[in-house]
């Protein structure tokens, strides 16, 4: 196996438990976005709301001990002493756990979301 293969085995393997524990927590609005081939940040991104400052902190809290637990990876956190809005980063999958309103105001997603093409003149 390479290099390559393994570090995106490595990230998918990352982001499905990601996800697992997203769901398992009760995150809102999970959003999975692609950066392989787009940024040199990470191989994924997510995005996501708590519906409250402690379900932010509770979600990156549990992110954080189970990516550790199960792979291995100390990850980086930032803004977790607010609440409003939690970044995660393992190095292949970075997630953001906002609450709804700021999350609404950043609007972060739509940043690296893909544009849909116009079609035609005065789209």
């Amino acid at each position: 196996m390479n290099g390559l293969a393994q570090t995106d085995a490595t990230s998918e393997m990352q982001l499905a438990s990601i996800l697992a524990i997203l769901d398992d927590m009760k995150a809102e609005n999970v959003v999975e976005i692609d950066l392989r081939g787009k940024s040199a940040i990470g191989d994924y991104m997510i995005v996501c709301s708590g519906r409250s400052s402690r379900q932010v902190v509770s979600i990156a809290e549990k992110l954080t001990e189970e990516l550790k637990s199960r792979h291995g990876v100390a990850s980086k956190t930032e803004g977790k002493d607010s609440g409003d809005w939690v970044l995660i980063d393992t190095g292949d999958v970075i997630v953001h756990v906002f609450r709804p309103e700021v999350r609404e105001f950043y609007q972060i997603e739509k940043m690296w979301m893909p544009v849909a093409p116009s079609r035609g003149i005065g789209h």
